[in-house]
């Protein structure tokens, strides 16, 4: 078995997204670490954090992918669905954890994974 090992880059990585009130993209983390690493090993860390279930992924609805940190997830539940806010001014994108949606599939379907994005203007815009 191949062992993972903790990097500068990872703790990094994952200090960035604990750290920031709303979910970095990709461009956005290699920003903030000034040079500490390229972009194919933040895609590298960023995938493993995702498998190691430290952060989560978010699709906005323009199709960019941005990564927030796991603030209420534990190893034994490990959940987001959650409706996640979508700036259309400062295209941030916040979880907002204290809001659970619902809904209700029709009969023999399954849920997997869900993503509820709500667009607007957040507090810092308006």
């Amino acid at each position: 078995m191949k062992r993972k090992r903790n990097t500068i880059a990872k703790a990094e990585i994952l200090k960035c997204l604990e750290t920031s009130q709303t979910a970095l993209s990709h461009a956005e983390i290699q920003v903030l670490l000034e040079g500490l690493c390229d972009r194919v090993t933040i895609y590298r860390v960023l995938d493993r954090l995702l498998e190691e279930g430290f952060i989560h992924k978010i699709s906005n609805i323009d199709g960019k992918v941005k990564y927030a940190f796991c603030y209420k997830c534990t190893s034994e539940d490990h959940h987001h669905n959650h409706i996640h806010f979508s700036c259309e001014v400062c295209n941030s994108i916040t979880c907002l954890e204290e809001i659970k949606p619902s809904f209700q599939l029709p009969e023999r379907y399954k849920a997997k994974e869900v993503n509820f994005t709500v667009s607007g203007v957040c507090p810092n815009c308006i």
